[in-house]
């Protein structure tokens, strides 16, 4: 069973997962990175560019994600060096106060609210991030052209790929398509026929919406509507992001 909340880090969610037997996971793209907490073992998500497959062997997962361009400043890493890579975060941090901190969580009554603090105590300690990122995401999420963006931003194209790269992993132009996607998820949840989700999200026609679904996500869209068994990789709403 998955479940997740808002997190008291701000912009976060936190989400646990048990799965309900062997089937393996689909975590689709989401401009996000995440910090992991499974089998005794402290892990980082990186962004991905596809879906990525998690191994059906039943194991719980509890995890704190962190809102788009905001985990390369509290994990001290650049996005791009962990793109589409599932790592240990001992690889990252002095392995010293990964054990530390590996043994504070095992001994909590509760793991994933004992990685929450782990990664609040964390970006308490670091500098905030820069909130021209919040701008690049907001623009994009709202169906802005990467080049307008970099417009109305004051930044050059180059400029706005490099500080992308940094935070989310990726260029803009790929951000935008991954969070377009979610857009067009978020529709076809609700029963938006696709046609329909496809104009809304911002897509050419729904046969454009099909290819990128099945690019991205490596199912056709029916399909991953109708999938359960694990992190279905949904995000919050980025306009309800304080």
């Amino acid at each position: 069973m998955y479940r997740e909340r808002a997190s008291r880090l701000p912009g976060a969610v936190t989400w646990a997962n048990t799965p309900g037997g062997a089937a393996a996971g689909r975590v689709l793209p989401d401009g996000c990175m995440d910090l992991l907490w499974h089998d005794g073992r402290l892990l980082v998500a990186g962004p991905d560019t596809r879906a990525h497959l998690t191994e059906g062997d039943g194991s719980a997962w509890a995890g704190v994600r962190f809102f788009p361009g905001t985990a390369p400043g509290i994990l001290s890493v650049p996005a791009h060096e962990l793109r589409d890579l599932r790592v240990d975060l001992a690889e990252l941090w002095p392995a010293a106060e990964v054990r530390r901190l590996r043994g504070r969580i095992e001994g909590a009554p509760d793991p994933l609210t004992a990685l929450e603090d782990v990664a609040r105590e964390r970006a308490a300690e670091t500098r905030p991030p820069d909130p021209l990122l919040r701008q690049v995401v907001t623009a994009l999420d709202a169906g802005r052209p990467v080049a307008a963006t970099a417009d109305e931003l004051g930044l050059g194209a180059r400029q706005l790929h490099r500080r992308c790269l940094t935070a989310f992993g990726y260029g803009p132009k790929t951000l935008a398509r991954i969070l377009r996607m979610q857009r067009a998820l978020g529709l076809a949840r609700l029963g938006v026929p696709f046609a329909d989700t496809a104009a809304r999200a911002g897509f050419a026609d729904q046969a454009h919406l099909a290819r990128d679904i099945k690019e991205l996500a490596g199912v056709p869209l029916g399909e991953l509507l109708g999938e359960r068994g694990g992190p279905p990789g949904a995000r919050r709403e980025l306009s309800d992001v304080p």
